[in-house]
């Protein structure tokens, strides 16, 4: 007689089993309907039909408004199955069908894709020839909607059609050193459409469907199988009307000046917005071959040069900021200045004797006077000054190949580098960093990041990848304020002035030039000049900055090659932005004393 123990065991034992094999299956039927379900669904579609993939739409590139800079478009393929057109097929024309044979139905192919009717036939031919079960023969490539709709509309069994994305770029080379470009492979290569990648790149889903012996897709069975993800909308901060007319000015520009090329940026003071950023020759993403490989790149980033007197500006602003000089400092300025074997500055021009301000050092543009004063300072205070500014690090566009221009250690410096780097010399920089130490200046004294993207538009209208605007302290308000009264000077048209009669009416406006020498590669400089203007206004209520660069100009080789589109350009940002005029009164610090 089996005892109570026993018993109990064996029941204990069984409902074990039970729960054992119970959660094998429950395990198991999560492994098939959860972490497999994916790959089995797709097999299990594969042996029931055909996989096609669904395209994950790119996102478009806009401007500030709206205005679509880039975005994709479906491209189509079409495929005929040689195999079906042996025998008569339906054709359907004007909404009646009939029978037509393939020697039939050829000029009626050709008639829509703007072909001959051999070149729908050959190939068809060719793979029967080949096969005589053949399933594959491609008879035209890249369509437009319109061709693939007259196709589709013929309803031909066996002419069938893939999709595929091509990026076009409406406005031609406008930005388009900016926005970059894709490679044959939709794969981003450059610009914006690197950098905003993450943003733009959409996800391919895949749909299953039957197709009959007739080579037809069964009605009905279509099934998606993984949803398609659109890409997002990359916005940028760029205003495209300002950006068409500065490319188109600045042609006309460099082509009058024999010039090798030129740029004209914008930046919007209050927040660091880049609203234009030109280039001229400027490459075209939908023909890139119309344009030399060396003006591919977006220039303002990534070419480097000696910024010249542009530069002395950011010597002042540390001069001031610390307290070594005023804009009434005095200076005895020659033309020429060897305090010590093995250095030599000069000015441009030759002129006797100065008695100058800063002030007037900064208007006359004297490397000389911006030596004696700049040297005040020990060099590694001077490089730290620098340093705050952005000069030799990339700005926080982190534009792709953006270069971070040359600043080395002040213990590196020989002796006529410690003077050089007063006025812009023994140094590289970009146009951004330029623009970004400008910006610092014009903006009481604080760096806001500059930037080129506003985020990314997500399909619900949400805005993420946004990037910060948290601002730094560069220099104080005062000297930000006395910087830009200072350089109020440079258009005024007074004695010293290295850009007269470029004032704007009924605004303040500060700006300094810059006729820069360029290294020649071999321990010199080129003969021409790379020459700018970079300016503020309206000096009382600072909201935007305009760069213009001139390179190598044959014409005028002086700054005032760049000032009059410097002029235009900035009276077009302040009329298109209805800037208001100047309220407040002029700084009139003196020149010379």
């Amino acid at each position: 007689m089996t005892s109570v123990a026993s018993r109990r065991r064996r029941a204990t034992v069984a409902i074990a089993t039970v729960i054992v094999i119970v959660i094998v299956f429950v395990v198991r039927l999560v492994d098939v309907q959860v972490v497999q379900a994916d790959s089995l669904n797709r097999k299990a579609a594969e042996q029931r039909g055909d996989v096609s993939v669904i395209n994950g739409t790119r996102g478009s590139i806009v401007s500030e408004d709206g205005t679509v800079l880039a975005r994709s478009v479906l491209r189509y393929d079409f495929i005929a199955t040689p195999k079906y057109t042996k025998k008569p097929f339906d054709v359907t024309i004007d909404g009646a069908t009939k029978k037509m044979t393939l020697a039939q139905a050829a000029p009626v192919i050709a008639a829509i894709t703007g072909q001959k009717a051999t070149d729908i036939t050959e190939p068809i031919q060719s793979a029967l020839a080949t096969n005589k079960n053949s399933m594959y023969a491609p008879i035209v490539q890249n369509v437009d909607v319109s061709t693939y709709q007259k196709l589709t509309a013929l309803h031909i069994s066996w002419l069938n059609s893939t999709s595929h994305e091509t990026r076009v770029y409406p406005n031609g080379a406008v930005a388009g050193n900016i926005l970059g470009f894709l490679n044959g492979d939709g794969v981003a290569q450059a610009g914006l459409e690197e950098s905003g990648n993450a943003c733009l790149a959409g996800k391919n889903g895949e749909e299953t469907y039957q197709v009959g012996e007739d080579g037809v897709t069964i009605p009905g069975s279509t099934k998606v199988q993984k949803a398609a993800k659109q890409g997002g909308q990359l916005v940028t901060t760029l205003n495209s009307d300002l950006q068409w007319f500065a490319q188109d000015e600045l042609a006309k520009t460099v082509k009058q000046l024999g010039a090798q090329f030129g740029m004209i940026s914008v930046v919007s003071i209050k927040d660091a917005k880049i609203r234009v950023a030109a280039q001229y020759p400027s490459a075209d993403p939908n023909d890139l071959d119309a344009t030399p490989t060396e003006y591919w790149p977006a220039m303002m980033f990534q070419s480097i040069y000696e910024p010249g007197s542009i530069f002395k500006p950011l010597t002042a602003a540390a001069l001031l900021d610390t307290g070594k000089a005023t804009p009434t400092t005095h200076a005895v300025v020659p033309d020429t200045f060897a305090p010590q074997q093995g250095v030599f500055v000069s000015d441009n021009e030759s002129h006797p004797v100065q008695n100058l301000t800063l002030t007037g050092i900064l208007t006359e543009s004297s490397n000389v006077g911006m030596s004696e004063i700049g040297t005040t300072m020990t060099d590694q205070a001077r490089y730290e000054f620098l340093k705050k500014f952005g000069i030799g690090k990339a700005t926080a566009v982190d534009f792709p190949g953006e270069q971070s221009g040359i600043l080395t250690k002040p213990s590196t410096w020989d002796e006529q580098t410690k003077y050089a780097t007063t006025f812009g010399q023994g140094l590289s920089t970009t146009q951004a960093q330029m623009l970004s130490a400008y910006q610092a200046i014009a903006n009481g004294g604080v760096q806001v990041p500059l930037s080129l993207v506003e985020g990314c538009k997500q399909a619900d209208g949400t805005m993420t990848q946004v990037p910060s605007k948290k601002g730094t302290r560069v220099v104080t308000a005062k000297t930000s304020q006395e910087i830009l009264g200072m350089l109020e000077n440079v258009l005024k048209g007074g004695p010293l002035s290295t850009l007269p009669d470029t004032e704007i009416p009924g605004y303040l406006v500060a700006a300094k030039t810059g006729t820069a020498q360029e290294p020649d590669g071999h321990g010199g400089y080129q003969q021409n000049y790379y020459v700018s203007v970079m300016g503020v206004a309206p000096v009382d209520d600072p909201q935007y900055l305009v760069s213009v660069n001139i390179g190598f100009p044959t014409t005028i080789r002086t700054s005032m090659a760049a000032g009059p589109l410097f002029k235009l350009m900035m009276s077009q940002v302040l009329k298109d932005y209805r800037v208001q005029p100047s309220t407040g009164s002029p700084a009139n610090y003196p020149d010379t004393y």
